[in-house]
């Protein structure tokens, strides 16, 4: 029994040390990408082409850029253009590259009190404000809060009305407040596509081309970050840039619907 004992002892060692050398990246993303299912789509074929996994930490845009700043992160996969050339201007980052688009959505209750239904963003807030209708914001600095502050500041109102609250949470959790108190919420439409405790709740508006999502992918310098994993970082950048990335982004839908639509530089 001894020769056997030793070959599994062996066996055991080989296998350790394997995993011990598996290749991979931390990826810092918001929260859409990962709660409206495309990345638990996406992962699995990009382990299958380059055999790296991919351990996605899921926050608001703003604490994904900081996490990715820190050098916590290999590769930073956001929507928030502004902060992330900011980001590459700060030489965090060599390059941003877009990856895909979708659009942003007013969902609220199907009776729709403040009358909020049409294309025009703008116009929907100030009839929220008006009628002091309820209202969730994240308020957690992601892209989808950045976006519903520059809407809110078009508007040029003196207050957001009573019914405005910051959640300080992510797109999941803020749909389910907005379910639960039958309220307005700002979302993006992949997440909200994926979202089943909706309640009460539909879109309301939709179409107006400020509401315009826009996702970027970057590389985390090692030159800030002697630590980050460019050779496997660079592999996801590049796949997802790529024409069998870019069709599969294209190929993840909900009840036929297309979630997200690549449009990386070729």
């Amino acid at each position: 029994m001894k020769p056997i004992r030793t070959l599994a002892t062996l066996t055991a060692g080989l296998l350790i040390g394997a995993s011990a050398f598996a290749q991979s990246i931390v990826v810092a993303s918001t929260t859409s990408t990962e709660q409206s299912g495309l990345f638990g789509y996406l992962l699995p074929m990009f382990k299958q082409a380059t055999g790296i996994d991919v351990k996605v930490v899921a926050l608001g845009t703003g604490q994904a850029i900081d996490m990715a700043r820190r050098g916590d992160a290999d590769v930073l996969f956001v929507h928030d253009k502004v902060a992330e050339e900011k980001f590459v201007a700060e030489g965090y980052s060599a390059k941003r590259q877009d990856v895909m688009y979708n659009d942003f959505v007013l969902i609220g209750p199907k009776a729709d009190p403040a009358g909020t239904k049409g294309n025009d963003i703008v116009a929907a807030l100030k009839k929220v404000a008006t009628a002091n209708a309820p209202f969730i914001s994240r308020g957690d600095r992601s892209g989808t809060n950045a976006a519903e502050l520059r809407f809110w500041k078009a508007a040029e109102l003196d207050a957001k009305g009573s019914g405005y609250k910051e959640c300080g949470c992510g797109m999941g959790p803020a749909l389910n407040i907005a379910s639960g108190s039958n309220a307005y919420v700002m979302s993006d439409r992949g997440t909200w596509l994926n979202f089943k405790n909706r309640g009460d709740l539909t879109v309301l508006v939709e179409g107006d081309k400020r509401l315009f999502n826009q996702y970027g992918v970057m590389l985390v310098s090692a030159a800030k970050h002697p630590q980050v994993k460019t050779a496997e970082g660079q592999k996801f950048v590049d796949w997802v840039t790529s024409d069998k990335g870019q069709a599969a982004i294209a190929g993840y839908k909900i009840n036929g619907e297309q979630l997200f639509f690549p449009n990386a530089e070729k």
